[in-house]
């Protein structure tokens, strides 16, 4: 399974850009900005194709997508939130676009995360690509 991240606007406190999964139109997504020089908590992930598994967070205490090997950070995943004060370097998933947010995240948590644990039980390989429209 390849999910797609196309970062698209660019807001003074947030990235929202566009989520596929093998090729198919499935949310928006929320990170934080892009930096030159990396402020911990406050700075989107490097461009770039990365593996993702489905494991335990204790931060949020359930299973979560998680991408490994994300130079320069550490416990990247994909879960639910709106806006720039919701995320610390992961991926929010929406199902609206505003300026400066996403909505309905739980709804495209939910629906995003079903895809990952069918592909998971497949034991298939899960890749995330991010990268910009500009």
């Amino acid at each position: 399974m390849k999910l797609t991240l196309t970062r698209k606007w660019f807001h003074p406190t947030c990235t929202i850009g566009t989520l596929d999964i093998d090729g198919h139109a499935e949310a928006y997504t929320l990170e934080d900005v892009e930096r030159d020089i990396k402020i911990s908590g406050e700075t989107c992930i490097p461009t770039g194709t990365y593996v993702l598994v489905i494991d335990w967070s204790n931060r949020f205490q359930r299973r979560l997508p998680h991408l490994l090997d994300v130079p320069g950070f550490e416990g990247i995943r994909i879960h639910p939130g709106n806006t720039d004060k919701d995320t610390h370097g992961c991926i929010l998933p929406g199902l609206e676009k505003y300026d400066d947010s996403v909505g309905h995240s739980v709804i495209a948590f939910d629906h995003i995360f079903g895809q990952l644990l069918t592909a998971e039980s497949l034991q298939d390989l899960i890749t995330v690509e991010i990268k910009h429209e500009r």
